[in-house]
């Protein structure tokens, strides 16, 4: 009974229970006050509400507050755990300081994976792990400070979350008044392209009396709230009975809060979306758009009417739903090897072709000349998933997070699956690095590829490698070795998409190979070391029994940059794409505007094959084939044809008002082999519009 007595007295008790009803205090007043806010927005149209949608929106929406300031609290908690006198006595003191002086020193004097990433990555890891060891080790030699150093980190923790609730709330409502809703996958875009985002804040809002006035109030409102408490305990020696005690009960705590979050939802999923939106909580709304990674095309861009989509669809292609139609033959079919070379970053503006007099890809320029070139082909978008979406799937880029990452990816109408199943090819995907990065591993297993990566490889066939994965040489000497022994064991025609890495951050790769040496780290080297490999790849399967017999197919995953001064520059989205194979086709230039979508498509119809298709992608060789090109962000969707770029971006439900609201066109001039004169057209052509509406509504649809 005496020690339930003490606990329940315990000071460290009362101050736990009391900065967590202040918090969520304050968490509760500020989002009752911005749910006002936002009733009273222009965006906010339909306030027509019934009894039982107030209370949702006011009783419902503070307890998913109370419940995202419960789990957040965590950080607290860990702080009072950790905050103990024992830790600083002999020896665990010394052996925790030397710990940390020796992280501190790994991490800057030695070569480790902050080295190899590059970047700003190796200083803020030095910086990092110096404060960490400094502010242990004045705490540790020192006996005076730690008790009023310990308090004033609790301070600023505190002051945190005041100021990230306070931030919160600004945020939230700037989101709001552009978008009508809560945080969704636009705002995880925003942490993707933050130069960008704080270039158009800096442009668009106060930024710095904005910050004044957010650090006024944080100082302000943490003083208020936590003066008294913070002076009043003794972090350092209470001992660890009440941790004891309150850390079982927190952890229950915020578990049954998560529960509770994941459960409201069901709630949120009225036609009413002011009803939806305001209710739910902004923090949570973040993470999970985080991880679900997809924005509704229908809530917040263009749309037709689903059926008149399909009809547009229907007729383009001469295929039903989910654009299912039977690709016809045109001659006698072939089945070939095929290997598909995606290359990472490789823009076209690299190349000697394209007006590059650097010599950076000599054997991307020599093989140009020896195949089937696309000189007019754009990536869909701007990561290495998109890129492998388009080839992969042949479908325009989705709004949100490319379908590779995505949890329902299974099965798909894949160019896998069809060689595989339809045309009995086995089927393979390359990467020289671990396949579980951006999730290849989950799609590319789940859709009927064979997979080698990183994994697969013996020690001896790893001459060089870094944090993305092994050199190129390596990985492509892995697929001379895996494709002869296919041929040599198997009867079925092979199919092998490589994915390349070494065109990546940190750019280092092995000496000697070309003039730039990898301690210089640039991305000129990554390029001419990314193109000396491809080169010594094609040059060493030459002398493969299987060549004869192979189609080899190489493109670009994306361009190495893609900031510009409009949306969709057209220039950072262009890139090389070829097709080759000396025993089968001539060398033809082909002009035509195509995009990553038409790549696999094209082949088939070289190889006359016929086979059932779900694919958007057409035959780029055909006469009919209408020049269009399918270029995209995370949330604005291009669609390039008759040299105009209609861009559809993400707009509020309640503010598109008409089907061009959201959406900008411009003209389009090649004026250069790398540059494009884009200027606004004054008048949008509203046809061009529901064209691109209908591809990417029922891509999104079906998909």
């Amino acid at each position: 009974m005496d020690t339930l007595r003490n606990i329940r007295n315990n000071p460290s008790i009362a101050l736990f229970l009391r900065i967590w009803f202040k918090l969520a205090a304050l968490t509760l007043g500020v989002g009752t006050l911005l749910r006002i806010v936002l009733l009273f927005n222009p965006q906010t149209v339909d306030t027509g509400f019934s009894l039982g949608g107030w209370m949702q929106i006011f009783l419902l929406g503070a307890l998913n507050d109370l419940c995202v300031i419960t789990i957040a609290y965590i950080f607290v908690w860990l702080f009072m755990l950790l905050a103990t006198e024992a830790k600083y006595r002999r020896p665990a003191g010394y052996i925790i300081f030397g710990h940390l002086v020796g992280l501190f020193c790994y991490t800057t004097f030695a070569h480790n994976i902050l080295h190899e990433y590059g970047s700003v990555a190796p200083l803020a890891g030095s910086i990092l792990t110096a404060l960490l060891a400094a502010v242990f080790g004045v705490k540790l030699f020192f006996k005076r400070v730690r008790r009023p150093m310990t308090l004033f980190g609790f301070g600023l923790l505190l002051s945190i979350y005041v100021c990230v609730i306070v931030f919160n709330v600004i945020s939230e409502y700037i989101f709001w008044d552009e978008f009508g809703v809560r945080y969704n996958f636009i705002a995880v875009d925003y942490l993707i392209y933050t130069n960008e985002v704080i270039g158009n804040i800096m442009e668009s809002y106060p930024i710095i009396p904005l910050v004044g006035i957010m650090l006024a109030i944080t100082a302000a409102v943490t003083w208020a709230l936590f003066r008294r408490d913070i002076p009043r305990t003794d972090l350092m020696g209470e001992g660890w009975r009440w941790k004891a005690v309150i850390s079982p009960v927190y952890l229950v705590a915020a578990a049954a809060a998560f529960g509770l979050l994941v459960f409201n939802t069901r709630w949120q999923q009225t036609p009413n979306v002011y009803l939806n939106e305001l209710q739910a909580n902004g923090v949570y709304r973040f993470f999970d758009a985080f991880f679900k990674n997809r924005i509704d095309y229908r809530q917040f861009y263009p749309t037709l009417d689903d059926d008149q989509a399909r009809r547009r669809i229907f007729d383009e292609y001469g295929s039903s739903e989910g654009n299912m139609r039977r690709i016809a033959s045109k001659g006698s079919e072939q089945r070939p090897n095929i290997v598909l070379i995606t290359l990472e970053s490789m823009s076209a503006s690299f190349m000697e072709r394209y007006g590059n007099g650097n010599g950076l890809t000599p054997a991307l320029d020599s093989l140009s000349r020896r195949a089937i070139v696309f000189d007019n082909m754009f990536a869909t978008g701007n990561r290495t998933v998109r890129g492998l979406e388009a080839v992969t799937l042949s479908l325009p880029p989705c709004p949100g997070q490319s379908v590779i990452k995505r949890e329902q990816h299974a099965d798909m109408n894949s160019t896998g699956r069809m060689l595989k199943q339809q045309k009995g090819y086995s089927v393979t995907y390359f990467y020289g690095g671990m396949s579980y990065f951006d999730n290849m591993k989950s799609f590319f297993g789940s859709n009927h590829y064979d997979i080698i990566d990183k994994e697969s490889y013996s020690p001896d066939e790893i001459t060089f490698a870094n944090i993305w994965g092994v050199c190129d040489e390596d990985a492509y000497d892995k697929v001379l070795k895996t494709l002869s022994e296919k041929a040599a064991a198997d009867s079925r025609p092979f199919f092998a998409h490589v994915m390349s890495v070494s065109n990546h951050r940190p750019y280092t790769y092995p000496d000697g190979r070309i003039s730039i040496p990898p301690t210089e780290k640039i991305r000129e080297g990554g390029v001419m070391y990314s193109d000396y490999a491809l080169g010594r790849f094609l040059e060493k399967a030459s002398r493969e029994e299987w060549f004869d017999n192979t189609v080899f197919v190489i493109t670009a995953d994306h361009c190495a940059s893609s900031a510009g001064k409009i949306e969709i520059p057209l220039e950072k989205y262009r890139i090389p794409a070829m097709i080759y194979s000396p025993s089968r086709f001539a060398p033809q230039a082909v002009a035509k505007v195509a995009s990553q979508i038409d790549i696999m498509p094209t082949l088939f119809a070289l190889l006359d094959m016929e086979y059932d298709s779900a694919f958007y992608g057409r035959d780029i060789l055909d006469e009919e084939y209408p020049e269009r090109a399918f270029i995209a962000t995370y949330q604005d969707l291009g669609y390039l044809k008759n040299d105009t770029l209609t861009i559809m971006s993400p707009r509020s439900s309640s503010a598109r008002r008409s089907l061009t609201d959201g959406v900008k066109q411009y003209a389009v001039e090649k004026i250069s082999d790398s540059e494009y004169d884009m200027q606004p057209v004054g008048r949008i052509d509203e046809d061009a519009v529901r064209e691109a509406a209908a591809y990417y509504q029922t891509s999104y649809l079906w998909n």
